[in-house]
């Protein structure tokens, strides 16, 4: 009866969980403390009670065992991998919020409550299969008495919801940063915290991975089911980290290369074997993972590559700049008190906005200020180096403004700097044109017709710009333009 209800109960705690995602974690937050600590705190009281009952279980930790095991039982060793790394994944989770909390309570956490505990209660199972090992069926639980055994499925069962926390959140801080760095169109970011800026939440990525979970629940029905895919998942993520960490310390650290290819060799073979052999089990599940990294890498690569054909579109299209700004001062039109911020993606070449403007309108402001937003691949760009200033005459600027990944975007914060400049950056005189493209595919493109076809629609449903600069809208003016890639 209780098997049954496992599925309908899952849905319905997913479903309350990525509901509760739009009122942030600062809230709910407040109980993952206790309930954690709990959690650990229990796992490791129920181990170290079977190791008092087994202490010839601590001799494991010797690893002469396991090389005696893998000397004699090479295949099934190697086959065995597969279920040996899921005892040490869930670690990942520590560190998909380190953008919110940083390396040091990570740290302290791992090494003073967790690691410890996980080990505790990994000996304590040993120790009960020492005694029973029919208790292989499911060993967790069967170091508690049967009278402990409900709770302890209810404690289980939020420390789950907490570790799933902990992901969803990550999950919002890395899209976060991977559309700073020109990888994703722009999305809806809501923060939820006036205290902490890296506290967001991302609707598009909040239910586009409850739609995910929920299609994997349905696939799969049970963790064990699920362990073929989450075994590949965790084990190619490791795979992936050991071989970027070559690149970090040989080229950002500029460590010798024969110290940088000793330093992650060892872990490389190790990541290897275990990825190699969880793709034994690639047919009962393990394509799942890999399906779904296919079609964000299909997607993130659709719109980088798109971005790039767009620009180069927009290139072949442009006037310089500072030759334009002399022709019309010649024969200037009506000036208009203000100023105008003109957002465009390329330094050095009239907005769209700007000729727009000048047909319709036949004006120029007071002040104009062009301006380019760069995200580069650093996580900080402190104040005083976010703007670069060059004047081009008659009360006009071109502005430069830089962010990091792990920055908020807010323009007119930013812009403040000009009034150093004598430009009266007022709110209520200041209003920022934007060039909203549209993309028209063609063939014969830089990209096959049905990848251009996904980037126009990417690029149309994208966020706008205004709402991701933090701009007025009431101060906003949208001027739109087609552009064949």
């Amino acid at each position: 009866m209780l098997t049954q209800a496992v599925v309908p109960t899952t849905l319905l705690i997913l479903l309350i969980l990525f509901s509760l995602q739009r009122r942030g974690t600062d809230g709910i937050g407040r109980f993952f403390g206790p309930i954690t600590l709990i959690w650990f705190v229990s796992i490791a009281s129920l181990g170290v009670l079977q190791i008092a009952s087994k202490p010839e279980i601590l001799l494991a930790i010797s690893p002469l065992y396991a090389l005696r095991f893998i000397m004699e039982q090479p295949g099934v060793s190697f086959v065995l991998l597969g279920a040996v790394v899921l005892c040490v994944t869930g670690g990942e989770a520590l560190y998909a919020d380190m953008g919110h909390f940083g390396p040091r309570p990570i740290r302290i956490a791992w090494f003073a409550l967790v690691m410890p505990s996980l080990l505790l209660n990994y000996f304590g199972q040993g120790a009960v299969l020492l005694g029973d090992p029919s208790a292989a069926r499911n060993p967790f639980f069967a170091l508690a008495p049967s009278w402990l055994l409900l709770p302890l499925v209810i404690l289980a069962t939020l420390a789950t919801v907490i570790a799933s926390q902990a992901l969803i959140s990550g999950a919002f801080s890395v899209t976060k940063q991977v559309i700073q760095l020109g990888y994703l169109p722009r999305m809806q970011i809501i923060h939820t915290s006036a205290k902490d800026g890296g506290q967001i939440y991302v609707p598009f990525v909040n239910w586009g991975l409850f739609c995910a979970i929920i299609l994997a629940v349905g696939l799969f029905k049970s963790s064990s089911n699920l362990a073929a895919a989450y075994g590949i998942a965790v084990t190619l993520d490791m795979l992936i980290t050991t071989i970027l960490t070559f690149f970090v310390i040989r080229y950002a650290w500029n460590y010798p290369w024969l110290v940088c290819v000793a330093a992650t060799s060892f872990f490389f073979v190790i990541d290897v074997l275990f990825f190699a052999s969880n793709l034994l089990k690639f047919l009962e599940g393990g394509w799942f993972p890999l399906a779904i990294g296919a079609v964000v890498y299909l997607l993130m690569r659709t719109w980088y590559d798109g971005r790039r054909l767009l620009n180069e579109a927009l290139k072949v299209q442009s006037i310089r700049l500072e030759p334009f700004l002399s022709s019309i001062h010649i024969n200037p039109p009506a000036r208009v008190e203000g100023v105008a911020v003109f957002l465009t993606s390329q330094m050095g070449v009239v907005p769209n906005a700007l000729l727009h403007n000048l047909k319709h309108n036949k004006v120029l402001h007071r002040y104009n200020l062009f301006v380019t937003v760069r995200n580069l691949e650093l996580p900080m760009i402190d104040d005083a180096s976010r703007l670069q200033i060059r004047s081009l005459g008659n009360d006009a600027w071109e502005v430069l403004v830089d962010y990091g990944f792990n920055n908020d975007h807010n323009l007119p914060l930013a812009l403040e700097a000009m009034i150093s400049k004598g430009v009266p950056m007022d709110p209520m005189a200041t209003s920022y044109f934007l060039s909203r493209d549209i993309v028209i595919p063609t063939t014969g493109g830089g990209m096959a017709q049905w990848r251009e076809k996904v980037f126009a629609q990417m690029h149309l449903n994208a966020s706008g710009a205004a709402d991701f600069l933090k701009l007025p809208m009431g101060s906003v003016v949208e001027l739109g333009s087609k552009v064949e890639i």
